[in-house]
């Protein structure tokens, strides 16, 4: 797949912990060009990025002590696309409930880590997402967020049992489950398109 420029679409995928492997695969399928981003100077050339899911507060320490969370949030303010699966829309979320702290504080909407309970609580369903899939899609939920409250700018892509697990804001991406973990590639294409 290419950018608007003609080039072939480069997305990194922030590597600290999580399903990162599964989005390059999956990114790979789609002709994307993927790689895992660490450090700083690895977000140039990037056209988005995706924060995979794993443990919010490790990857957020992660993300500040090496720097990493600054550039992310200049980059995104400019205008980069950025697609955050579980704990990754708890990093995006300018309000974490019964946290008085946020990690990147991009996305305007208040999420509730763990929402679904712990492991053992994970759960797949299935369900047709407006604007990327008619067919129902398998979504994988691990130890899953929802956001409980979204702000006047942000989309409300799909709802599960009146619970927020979709949402878009801008140049933002947020989804409380795991496509990467599933055969179908259309959150990802949904995403390419969005760069």
């Amino acid at each position: 797949m290419r950018s608007g420029d003609g080039d072939y679409m480069k997305i990194g995928v922030v590597a600290f912990q999580g399903a990162v492997r599964e989005h390059i695969e999956m990114l790979k399928k789609i002709e994307v060009q993927a790689f895992p981003v660490k450090k700083r100077e690895e977000l140039f050339g990037v056209d988005g990025l995706i924060l995979p899911g794993g443990e919010s507060t490790v990857i957020g320490k992660f993300l500040r002590d090496s720097g990493l969370g600054d550039e992310i949030v200049k980059l995104v303010k400019n205008g980069m696309p950025i697609w955050g699966t579980c704990a990754g829309m708890i990093l995006l979320a300018k309000h974490i409930v019964n946290q008085d702290y946020v990690h990147l504080g991009l996305m305007d909407i208040k999420v509730k880590r763990n929402a679904y309970g712990g492991q053992l609580e994970s759960f797949v369903a299935r369900k047709p997402v407006p604007g990327i899939s008619k067919r129902p899609l398998e979504l994988v939920f691990i130890r899953a967020p929802y956001a409980e409250k979204v702000g006047t700018g942000v989309d409300v892509i799909l709802e599960l049992d009146g619970k927020v697990v979709a949402a878009k804001q801008d140049n933002m991406l947020a989804t409380a489950f795991h496509p990467e973990l599933t055969e179908d590639e259309s959150f990802h294409k949904y995403f390419a398109e969005m760069i």
